[in-house]
């Protein structure tokens, strides 16, 4: 768990634990370089990195791979349905939709709260219309609540096992791995994205050499070798996340079925350093 991870290299600051720490993501990025733990790579590799990724102009933590989280839904279950795919989150608060969507507890889960801070960029923290007032909504129609990703997709949702929900928050990169993993195999994933404008988080990954490490120099060839293309273009078929790195070839099922949003959802990781905590209780209030 990537908050309970970055906790204990905190606490263990004055006596690392390990020389290089990986797993941090944009949601935690604020506190990890507030904590001032990770110490600065001006890694070679990063001419390779799309600029977007780099959250981190003093390159304490650099980026490594990449995914959106988004709504997946059941092709087929909409189709025999008659339901079209709703165009944008307010959508899903239509009676039409009720009690079809599971969502991740953001308390909880790392795509719980990619999610919600996925509302909270679209719909705000102020005005007439916030976030909370968009989750009140969705919980009078009936949105569904697990603890973690896992019981969401494999437990309730429709495309998998014995789910009966279409609608699931999970990444833009799960459709192509559930037409990898098919079995009797598949011509098309069972499942796609919903990526229209503001309805995915990108959730990016980084890695960082930690304060004191007596290994700088095997360290610093341990993350040139993480943004390379021999491990970026690993990292899909094994995490089923985008690399980071622009060179990196992707496999085909990913051409072909992983959507990247044109647009996603995107909240400053300082901004996020100072209310997240206060978000999420205001979440569990609500929902």
């Amino acid at each position: 768990d990537t908050g309970a991870a970055l906790n204990q290299a905190i606490l263990a600051k004055d006596n690392p634990l390990a020389d290089l720490f990986f797993g941090v993501d944009n949601t935690f990025l604020g506190r990890a370089l507030n904590a001032e733990i990770f110490e600065t790579y001006d890694s070679p590799m990063l001419a390779d990195i799309d600029d977007a990724l780099k959250m981190d102009s003093s390159n304490a933590l650099l980026p490594v791979d990449y995914g959106d989280v988004c709504i997946n839904y059941d092709k087929a279950w909409l189709a025999e349905n008659g339901l079209d795919a709703p165009a944008n989150l307010r959508v899903l608060t239509d009676p039409m939709y009720e009690s079809l969507l599971v969502v991740e507890n953001p308390a909880t889960s790392s795509p719980g709260l990619a999610f919600m801070l996925a509302t909270v960029s679209e719909f705000g923290t102020e005005g007439d219309y916030t976030y909370l007032d968009f989750w009140t909504d969705l919980r009078a129609n009936d949105v569904l609540v697990t603890n973690g990703w896992e019981d969401a997709y494999y437990g309730q949702f429709s495309v998998v096992g014995e789910g009966e929900r279409p609608f699931v928050v999970s990444y833009a990169s799960s459709p192509p791995a559930e037409f990898i993993y098919a079995d009797p195999p598949v011509e098309e994933s069972p499942s796609a994205s919903l990526v229209e404008p503001g309805m995915c988080f990108r959730q990016v990954e980084f890695v960082g050499i930690l304060q004191g490490t007596e290994q700088r120099e095997l360290a610093e060839a341990f993350v040139d070798y993480m943004l390379s293309p021999t491990f970026q273009e690993d990292i899909p078929l094994n995490m089923f996340v985008f690399p980071a790195n622009q060179n990196a070839q992707l496999p085909q099922a990913f051409i072909e079925w992983a959507q990247i949003p044109a647009e996603s959802a995107a909240v400053d990781a300082a901004v996020i350093d100072a209310n997240r905590d206060e978000w999420i209780e205001a979440w569990t209030e609500v929902v």
